[in-house]
């Protein structure tokens, strides 16, 4: 039976392959391998949509992970998404299961408590900076890596200098060796989606941690040929979504309410509203306080087209629910999905804030970079591939993320029905 080693790197550009070329544990995948230059994510191109539709190769609309927080009509900044019963679609590794192979997680969003032979999911979260990490992984994790791996490894997420990237690869070579190789494993790095919020796209450091997360591969692929079966392995390295440069970042919900459409008590607590803003980054939602109200649905409507012609705004992308489920599959609670022509973010502040904001370096939604757009715009993100089951020297100009889940299932022996995708056959042996 063929294995499959899945590296995810978060926020990975198609512009990042160059560099890639150049890196000693990525080069294989471009002499001995096979890749697509241009992988259109799913909208919106968020951590968790994004990697839940890696896994099932569907649209946000089948399998429920709309982006990374649980949005609830009414509330702002809800917790994000953890437990792997909220994603309505079988997954990559549910199926590998049902044919009796072994299957491991590590880091993957929106994995908590999954029926997975190994699995430490990304559900601490991530601006936690306690000592007690445990307390969010005990019957989330499963026990074997807990028992094995907790009491020396644990520390590397613990307090402010916590490192979920540290973890995550002290764990991953160690599972190799001590319980074997698994059939299916998926890794998931974090750190280069950070450095791109805090210095930008397109930064020295950028490229640093890319460097870095070249030398963590090498340890999974070393890993493999010390303790595995290299022959048989299947090696895939790809992105989530990709980053753009933020130019500025939009408080919408301080524009609505200068518009009359938001009304906040006197100590700024939103007392009620006929409109209101989500963000999603790059990308934002708005929803309707009564979406039956049909007056005041098109005074918000042409309120957002007004926008268009704004020089600081340029609302150029206005969906509303039925085409944004069209176009992208994308379903969710809210009215209208908006995005602007610039490299503009969206803020959902609403407590008497200026309409515009100082980026905050590092933050998910209004740092230096950002992501949460359109899946064609500006940067895409990659897939690479190689081992058994690929051809050699062989390249896509594009693929969609949902084609992926199909194509690593053909790797390793078994059709993945009901997805959204198709399975890449050109970058595959028959």
């Amino acid at each position: 039976m063929k294995k499959l080693i899945l590296f995810c790197i978060d926020a990975l550009c198609s512009s990042d392959l160059e560099q890639m070329r150049s890196l000693t544990h990525f080069a294989p995948f471009f002499s001995d391998g096979a890749y697509v230059e241009s992988v259109e994510p799913v909208y919106p191109s968020m951590t968790y949509s994004c990697h839940t539709s890696i896994v099932t190769g569907t649209y946000v609309n089948k399998h429920g992970i709309e982006q990374n927080e649980a949005v609830v009509r009414g509330k702002l900044r809800e917790p994000w998404y953890a437990l792997k019963k909220d994603v309505k679609a079988p997954t990559l590794l549910d199926l590998a299961k049902q044919q009796g192979l072994k299957v491991c997680s590590l880091s993957w969003p929106v994995s908590g408590a999954a029926d997975y032979d190994f699995n430490m999911p990304m559900i601490v979260p991530y601006n936690y900076k306690g000592d007690e990490p445990e307390i969010y992984l005990k019957g989330m994790a499963t026990d074997n890596l807990l028992e094995a791996y907790w009491w020396k490894y644990g520390r590397l997420i613990k307090g402010k200098g916590r490192s979920l990237d540290l973890f995550t690869m002290a764990l991953a070579p160690d599972i190799i060796r001590d319980f074997g190789q698994p059939d299916v494993m998926l890794i998931k790095m974090c750190d280069l989606d950070g450095v791109r919020h805090n210095y930008g796209v397109y930064s020295e450091e950028a490229a640093e941690q890319l460097r870095k997360h070249h030398h963590e591969f090498g340890v999974i692929v070393e890993a493999v040929r010390r303790y595995g079966n290299f022959e048989k392995t299947n090696f895939v390295v790809l992105g989530d979504h990709g980053q753009t440069d933020v130019e500025e970042v939009l408080n919408m919900n301080a524009l609505l309410r200068e518009y009359g459409f938001i009304r906040v008590s006197t100590g700024g607590e939103l007392e009620s509203y006929d409109a209101l803003c989500h963000s999603v980054g790059m990308s934002a939602w708005i929803e309707l306080y009564d979406p039956a109200d049909e007056v005041m649905r098109k005074k918000v409507y042409d309120f957002l087209c007004s926008l268009r012609d704004d020089p600081r705004i340029q609302l150029k992308y206005i969906y509303d629910k039925k085409e944004a489920e069209e176009l992208f599959g994308l379903s969710g609670p809210f009215d209208y999905v908006i995005e602007s022509e610039r490299g503009l973010s969206f803020w959902e502040g609403h407590e008497g804030e200026s309409m515009f904001i100082e980026r905050i370096p590092g933050d998910k939604k209004a740092g230096n970079g950002s992501h949460g757009g359109l899946p064609f715009r500006k940067e895409t993100t990659t897939f690479l591939a190689y081992g058994p089951s690929v051809k050699r020297g062989v390249s896509l100009e594009k693929a969609l993320m949902v084609d992926e889940a199909p194509t690593m299932a053909r790797m390793i022996g078994f059709h993945m029905s009901g997805t959204d995708g198709r399975v890449l056959t050109e970058l595959l042996e028959e």
